[in-house]
């Protein structure tokens, strides 16, 4: 019986010290947007996250696009928010895209790195 009491006590600390450190990680880039003329689209994506131990200067966003990569840069007003623009090429009408994050966490001995990748997502450009 006290094995089991323990067990579950362990169990519990361990979903409560996993459920900190997982981010929710919120795509606020529209599925579809009507072609721009000027071919830039912006991309937009909210990264939260409880764990403390992140090194907020070290911590850096991107937009996947094939294997290019495109950094993205904090909103003033909004802390966890991420913007940039994006050129789709006029002739394509659908591109595949996933966010990463990349950032170092405090650790003994040294800070660590961590990277993060999405899903992948899919953006569709409407209209000619």
């Amino acid at each position: 019986m006290r094995n089991i009491l323990r067990l579950g006590l362990l169990s519990l600390v361990a979903a409560v010290l996993t459920g900190c450190t997982t981010p929710l990680i919120t795509n606020l880039t529209p599925s579809r947007l009507p072609r721009k003329e000027n071919a830039q689209y912006a991309f937009s994506v909210e990264y939260a996250t409880r764990q403390s131990t992140i090194l907020q200067d070290t911590f850096k966003a991107y937009v996947i696009v094939g294997n290019d990569r495109y950094p993205m840069e904090r909103t003033p007003l909004l802390e966890n928010r991420w913007e940039t623009l994006v050129p789709v090429p006029a002739q394509q009408e659908a591109i595949s895209y996933r966010y990463r994050f990349e950032y170092e966490y405090k650790a003994i001995p040294v800070p660590k790195v961590e990277v993060r990748d999405t899903k992948p997502y899919q953006l569709l450009i409407t209209g000619r």
